[in-house]
């Protein structure tokens, strides 16, 4: 029986799922949206709901709810992505040092300190003080999911796509897909039974008929025939 059981278990046992909960979580409040099964889509979407609900009320100045949030969601720093290329072409040693300060305590607001171009930007921070702030004015619903067509290779788990509102980008001009290989497939041997079809019947393709010069009717035919008739006769 389901009785009085909202989370989904996913196969894992309560301290693997709120770490996996927490890892999305992190992702998700970092790069505004990302894509996973459905299912486990179906799971973060009111854990990352309750997340955002608990730093409005931090961003108020509730010391409750942001100790709540650090229970639930952890923390960890990352670099934003506009000097995500700049980070990679670091040395690992002076990585570090745009993380965490000389006294060892992370980096929070990604604003640049010292003789650093920039630093890292905590997790906590960016939910609070961007997202939050975002979402002053809405009184829930802070993410949309999207159910994708085509499945995950391997096991042919349903994908989807979980993002904040406000987080997608515009599709520009609507085009049609590309058809994919089995499609393609699928109408190179349509095509051939097609051909096989007509030779079996003894017809030709219809592009060869077309080429084909068209045959005379028969009052072209007889009309020279006729002229010449009453020449002879003249």
């Amino acid at each position: 029986m389901n009785h009085r059981v909202r989370q989904r278990k996913l196969n894992r046992s309560p301290s693997h799922h709120r770490a996996m909960q927490r890892n999305m979580a992190q992702s998700l409040i970092e790069h505004g949206q990302i894509r996973t099964t459905l299912e486990k889509a179906k799971d973060l979407r009111p854990f990352v709901e309750r997340l955002v609900t608990l730093a409005r009320s931090a961003r108020r100045g509730s010391v409750t709810a942001r100790r709540q949030i650090h229970k639930l969601l952890s923390d960890r720093s990352f670099i934003p992505a506009e000097h995500q290329a700049d980070y990679e072409d670091l040395p690992m040693s002076k990585r570090e040092k745009t993380l965490r300060a000389p006294g060892g305590r992370r980096f929070r607001n990604g604003k640049p300190r010292g003789n650093l171009k920039f630093t890292g930007e905590s997790i906590t921070h960016r939910l609070i003080n961007t997202i939050a702030e975002q979402y002053a004015e809405r009184s829930g619903g802070y993410t949309r999911l999207i159910r994708l067509a085509k499945r995950r290779i391997g096991d042919g788990g349903r994908q989807a796509i979980l993002q904040f509102v406000g987080e997608e980008e515009s599709p520009g001009s609507i085009t049609k897909p590309a058809k994919s290989s089995r499609q393609l497939k699928a109408d190179s041997r349509y095509a051939l039974a097609v051909s096989l079809a007509k030779q079996r019947r003894g017809g030709q393709p219809a592009d060869e008929v077309a080429d084909e010069p068209k045959p005379e009717t028969a009052a072209e035919q007889t009309a020279p025939e006729s002229d010449e008739a009453s020449e002879d006769k003249a």
